[in-house]
């Protein structure tokens, strides 16, 4: 029997999380059946299943997927541009541009971890992520001189946090997004350094 080459096995992996997230960002966690999955991916459910335990572990690595996607945005951009990214593709489950599934992950991350005290638990380990990488963006925007220093890193990086959260929970309303691009322009202003 030939032996599978990593390349391969990566591969298949990404190419069922490149599935399943659309799957999940149409149908959500319950909605998204291995039936589905088997669907959106193209692969059996063995062939799913070899690469993740079971459809919790799935949804987690998505998630955690997602979440490194973001800090590379984060990294270099900000969070403000991870926000706008999700304004500008909210998600369908069929785009691939940053941001375009990223709200259907994060709504079923943030609904289960008001809901199931054990993902909670597992989330809890991988979420850092993000927060690091936004706090070291802003720490390296202090030093360069471009932030306001009256309000400390941390307090910022909260504060973003927050707003990524009202943005997520105003686009899963469906409330109307055309201002929502001016009002990111406003949260960018607000933790700049204003020079006089």
């Amino acid at each position: 029997m030939p032996r599978v080459s990593q390349d391969h096995l990566d591969a298949r992996r990404r190419q069922i999380l490149d599935g399943s997230r659309s799957c999940f960002a149409r149908f959500g966690y319950e909605g998204a059946t291995v039936r589905r999955l088997e669907e959106a991916t193209g692969l059996s459910r063995g062939a799913i299943f070899h690469h993740f335990k079971d459809k919790e572990s799935l949804f987690l690595a998505l998630a955690e997927d997602d979440a490194t996607r973001m800090a590379d945005v984060v990294a270099e951009q900000g969070l403000v541009q991870v926000m706008r990214n999700l304004l500008e593709h909210p998600g369908d489950g069929r785009s691939h541009t940053p941001g375009a599934d990223w709200l259907g992950t994060r709504l079923e991350v943030s609904r289960r971890l008001r809901t199931d005290h054990e993902f909670r638990q597992r989330w809890a380990q991988r979420s850092e992520q993000l927060t690091a990488a936004t706090r070291a963006r802003l720490q390296w925007q202090r030093d360069a001189g471009n932030l306001r220093d009256d309000v400390s890193v941390d307090v910022l990086t909260a504060y973003l946090e927050l707003v990524l959260e009202g943005l997520v929970s105003h686009l899963a309303m469906g409330l109307p997004a055309e201002h929502l691009s001016a009002v990111l322009n406003v949260v960018e202003e607000s933790v700049r350094r204003h020079r006089q």
